[in-house]
């Protein structure tokens, strides 16, 4: 397994308030950020935009940890708690990012990768559909896991995966409740085609069951 990068990222302490100032910092690649949590106080700041891109871009995500080195301030430990995206352009435009505290749990998202092919899809020309992406867990930071893998290769057709099968690392609590459905294997019902017509071939008349009142009327007179 590669060895994880480390990232730290400079940040200056914001001086202004406000949105006038917010979109200022914005124009100068900077991304307005609050850092708190911790034994420290909560401080106000601005770090550049594309460290934080690359962080969150990264094999982590949004779980990387990586140290901020404040000015005037210090350096600490975090991780992001939360952020806010432009909905249009798709950017960051300000981030909260939680102080670490050595020993204590956090409660964080992870992703759930399925792997292997099961045998309801292999053997049974079944459908693998997994209903749930990501669990919830709590760790402590160093414990967090990038993904949780998932083997599905005993799933055969109807079968269903809950989270109750999920085997995690003994240090990992997951949060997300056991009868949650994570993955089942399913089976594509066949349409029944129409019958096709034989061209040049006269469509069958319907058998006449009984007279009309007009012929019963035109023998009744002769």
């Amino acid at each position: 397994m590669a060895e994880k990068k480390e990232f730290t990222v400079r940040a200056k302490q914001r001086e202004g308030r406000g949105k006038n100032d917010a979109r200022r910092v914005r124009r100068d690649g900077m991304v307005p950020i609050t850092v708190y949590g911790g034994d420290g106080e909560t401080v106000a700041a601005v770090a550049p935009l594309s460290d934080l891109a690359a962080i969150l871009r990264s094999e982590a995500g949004r779980n990387t940890i990586f140290t901020i080195d404040v000015e005037g301030v210090g350096a600490s430990e975090v991780m992001f708690h939360d952020r806010q995206i432009d909905p249009i352009r798709g950017r960051l435009i300000h981030a909260d990012l939680a102080r670490l505290v050595k020993g204590q749990k956090i409660e964080v998202t992870v992703p759930l990768h399925l792997v292997g092919e099961p045998t309801g899809v292999k053997d049974e020309q079944g459908v693998l559909e997994q209903v749930v992406r990501e669990i919830e867990i709590r760790c402590e930071p160093r414990e967090i896991p990038d993904a949780i893998d998932v083997d599905v290769s005993n799933l055969g057709v109807h079968d269903v995966l809950h989270v109750s099968d999920i085997k995690a690392g003994e240090n990992i609590e997951i949060l997300t409740p056991a009868d949650t459905v994570i993955a089942t294997i399913g089976i594509v019902k066949e349409e029944v085609a129409p019958v096709p017509e034989v061209e040049g071939e006269a469509p069958t008349e319907p058998e006449v069951i009984g007279k009309g009142k007009k012929e019963e009327e035109e023998e009744a007179s002769e």
